[in-house]
């Protein structure tokens, strides 16, 4: 069944801009929501899956803007936003990442999308890039665009290589060893050593400890 944070059905309210946020961490949601929900003038609807987002919007409900988290379950990287793109109910759509390079930024950007939103982004800096996107513009931050390396934008991204950064995403997501290995495709022990690599990097003592140092900074 498809979990719907205060859903509001098609009427709405007159003149409010329809937008619907699709994350699986349900902090950000919750966040962006709570901010958008402040300004007065937006109508909120979020999911936890690519799934759920899509069979929302298939399924009549029509939005100003779609929110995409580039990691989520089954967006697929660039096949989910193509996907949502295609349906009529979808007016415009982003996409969110906290882990995303400039590269596939730029790709997304190239490919008609509203905009990209790095996580990093302050809450009213995010609110207001929304804001532009519902109304027809297209947003990307100037600093992350022109970075030569993406990981910059954020300290403790700095410190940690791909592979790391995909399990602690992994991790954030409150997976198991086995889980993130099949995700990856790499071997379990291959995982825990970079579980154990990453603890080390970012001080962390234990698995919820990681998350909770990810989430602080922002990163996914």
């Amino acid at each position: 069944m498809t979990a719907i944070s205060n859903p509001r059905q098609a009427a709405g309210r007159r003149g409010a801009l329809r937008i619907l946020i699709a994350d699986d961490h349900e902090l950000l949601r919750d966040t962006l929501e709570l901010f958008l929900a402040s300004e007065g003038d937006f109508e909120t609807v979020t999911v936890a899956s690519y799934s759920e987002a899509e069979q929302l919007v298939a399924s009549g409900e029509r939005f100003d803007l779609v929110l995409l988290d580039y990691s989520m379950p089954g967006m697929n990287a660039l096949e989910g936003f193509e996907r949502m793109s295609a349906l009529e109910g979808a007016k415009r759509v982003a996409i969110i990442s906290g882990t995303a390079s400039r590269e596939v930024a730029e790709r997304v950007l190239a490919t008609g999308a509203a905009g990209f939103l790095p996580k990093t982004l302050s809450a009213k800096s995010l609110v207001n890039a929304v804001r532009f996107m519902a109304m027809g513009e297209q947003y990307a931050p100037l600093d992350f665009m022109r970075s030569d390396d993406p990981g910059h934008r954020n300290p403790l991204a700095e410190q940690l290589s791909r592979r790391e950064l995909e399990v602690l995403e992994g991790l954030t997501r409150g997976k198991s060893n086995k889980e993130i290995a099949r995700d990856l495709q790499i071997r379990e022990p291959t995982v825990k050593l970079h579980v154990k690599t990453l603890y080390r990097k970012i001080n962390a003592a234990n698995r919820t400890h990681a998350a909770i140092i990810a989430k602080e900074a922002g990163l996914f």
